[in-house]
């Protein structure tokens, strides 16, 4: 088939409730929102419906006077990779120079993979809006590894109707750490800053064997338009921070006191210390880091969780214990990022036999079968330069199987982790040096529920200084697979989820809001799912071949309620879209501190 850019039009995900001059209002009781119950929409039967973003769902409204009103839900396009705003365009690449990078013919490449949206507002409700998304990746007829980027948007907001637009982009300068790799979900900060992430951290050990042609060095020239150099592949795999200023201007730094891996994501508990992760891939860990300081990732504690099953049913549950991987600051660990390579860090061998008699341990980490031992004095940069291999050394679990992004419902005091699917390392494999998880397999993945508590110790009995210490894991919401694919091609039951990818939670909603990526739908989904009534609702459904990402909820900006959310690589075209508006609100307090694959 012929691909073909799509237009798409105003076609329902978002709604703008009514604002408190309403007539429901009366002089005595100022209307406010009470409570949203998500009406769901059929899955899409129709070749027109599977080619574009679009819902037919549905939201009831109560009111605080008692009186309800029924909504469709209407999306809203913010813009597409490739328009050109003020003069710039949209998912394009750039070198470290700030320049866009074009081919023979002088056109730019643009991404075709939009990730993560972070709306904020900058300087409270009077202040401007912007918006941080990721642009995960490039096309793959692109020359070598190409650099990704992030772009900050400046968004202007109708004070009367909520609708949005955007009126320039820019990147977001990350020459001082050797640019931008594989940014893929993100998360507003406590602090009103953007957490970005770096997925699929490149392997150090591979690139160190042949460095002239790791993708690390294909990534390097192309960024800084110089053939000569060769990558670091520790540059890459760290949490980025964007803080945004009110000039438009803004600050990029990473964390790599916050570990090596494949970040999808972070959040941050109440207390703004204690962060969660989720890390992406085959054979991977729960990591939990508590910060020195409030609101300064700068400095902290690194731990990994180690999984002690207690029941195999509902895709299994454990109790959680944390082993303290160690302490750091982001200067001295981006120093030794600068200098050291795989072979200062770590022994090998490929004899089990001379492994064994030589204090090697075997382990499985991200997907890598092998014999290690940490050279004497090098445990610092092996826990947080690789945080993984390290982590199995000592006795964490690495067999997490595509974890996914990490969300916070803090009235409750849980944490949802996504699992995409459960598999891998996370069923039955007496064969691997470790068997800490044997739960059955699901392909249509599922999402597990952190329970936390105060007052825990570490592994060496040492007390963890946090009060959001996740202490069990159980899973929540989960799909399941059909024994065969039924006549619409889903290999997963349609009416629940499959392959949970990002996710976003709405304190106000008490709504976990589902974006998927995979295959087990014939078209990816966007869920709503009530914490406490546990219902499900599609509320939409993406091009076929694309998945939902990037989706943001944002319970009070400037008195409207917003959720973003958009599409990367579908059939026809990638999309950069937002929701605006599920809703003015009643309130004048700006809550906006309360606050997403091209690889599938």
């Amino acid at each position: 088939m012929k691909k073909r850019k799509m237009m798409i039009p105003l076609l329902s995900l978002a709604v703008l409730f009514p604002s408190a001059s309403n007539t429901f209002a009366s002089p005595n009781q100022p209307l406010s929102i009470d409570k949203v119950e998500f009406v769901g929409m059929d899955a899409p039967d129709t070749v027109e419906e599977r080619s574009k973003m679009y819902s037919e769902a549905s939201a009831i409204v109560t009111y605080n006077n008692g009186t309800q009103k029924t909504f469709p839900l209407e999306y809203k396009t913010l813009f597409q990779p490739g328009d050109v705003i003020n003069g710039k365009t949209a998912g394009a690449a750039y070198d470290a120079n700030g320049n866009v990078i074009t081919n023979e013919a002088g056109k730019p490449y643009v991404s075709t993979s939009p990730d993560s949206n972070t709306l904020l507002s900058v300087n409270g409700k009077s202040g401007k809006l912007y918006m941080v998304n990721h642009y995960e990746g490039m096309p793959s007829n692109t020359i070598g590894n190409m650099p990704k980027a992030m772009a900050l948007n400046t968004v202007e907001q109708d004070k009367e109707t909520g609708e949005l637009t955007v009126t320039d982009v820019k990147p977001i300068d990350f020459s001082a750490d050797g640019g931008i790799w594989t940014p893929c979900a993100g998360h507003l900060s406590p602090w009103n800053t953007h957490l970005g992430s770096e997925e699929y951290d490149p392997d150090a050990k591979a690139h160190e064997a042949n460095p002239e042609k790791s993708s690390v060095t294909q990534f390097a020239r192309n960024y800084y338009q110089d053939n000569t150099v060769i990558g670091n592949p520790y540059l890459y795999g760290h949490l980025p921070e964007v803080t945004v200023h009110p000039d438009g201007t803004s600050t990029a730094v990473k964390h790599y006191s916050m570990g090596r891996l494949s970040f999808e994501n972070v959040v941050v508990a109440p207390d703004n210390r204690t962060v969660y992760y989720g890390d992406d891939g085959g054979y991977t860990m729960s990591f939990m880091y508590v910060a020195d300081k409030a609101k300064d990732l700068s400095a902290g504690t690194l731990y990994a969780a180690k999984w002690k099953q207690t029941s195999e049913k509902n895709g299994g549950s454990a109790d959680l214990e944390w082993i303290k991987l160690g302490h750091a600051t982001d200067a001295e660990i981006k120093k030794l990022a600068q200098t050291v390579k795989f072979s200062d860090i770590f022994e090998t061998t490929a004899d089990a036999e001379y492994a064994k008699a030589n204090g090697f341990k075997r382990v499985k980490a991200a997907g890598r079968d092998e014999w290690l031992k940490v050279k004497p004095g090098m445990e610092k940069a092996a826990a947080f330069l690789e945080s993984r291999r390290y982590g199995a050394l000592v006795g964490a679990t690495s067999e997490f199987n595509k974890m996914e992004t990490v969300e916070f419902n803090k009235a409750d005091n849980k944490v949802y982790m996504t699992l995409s699917t459960i598999g891998g390392g996370m069923t039955a494999n007496p064969t691997d040096p470790v068997d800490d998880i044997h739960v059955s397999k699901i392909n249509a993945g599922g999402i597990y529920e952190l329970s936390l508590a105060s007052g825990q110790k570490d592994r060496d009995g040492d007390m963890i200084d946090s009060n959001y210490v996740a202490t069990k894991m159980a899973g929540l919401v989960l799909g399941e697979d059909l024994p065969t694919k039924d006549a619409a091609g889903n290999t997963a039951n349609p009416d629940k989820i499959s392959n949970p990818d990002n996710i976003t939670y709405s304190e106000k909603m008490r709504t976990l809001f589902i974006a998927e990526d995979g295959h087990g739908h014939h078209n990816n989904y966007g869920w709503a799912y009530n914490v406490d009534t546990k219902k499900l609702s599609r509320i939409v459904s993406a091009p076929d071949g694309g998945e939902v990402t990037g989706i943001q909820a944002i319970d009070n900006l400037n008195g409207f309620i917003y959720l973003m959310a958009g599409s990367q690589n579908p059939g026809y075209a990638g999309y950069l879209s937002g929701l605006p508006s599920l809703g003015k609100s009643s309130e004048n307090n700006d809550d906006s501190d309360n606050t997403n694959k091209e690889d599938r």
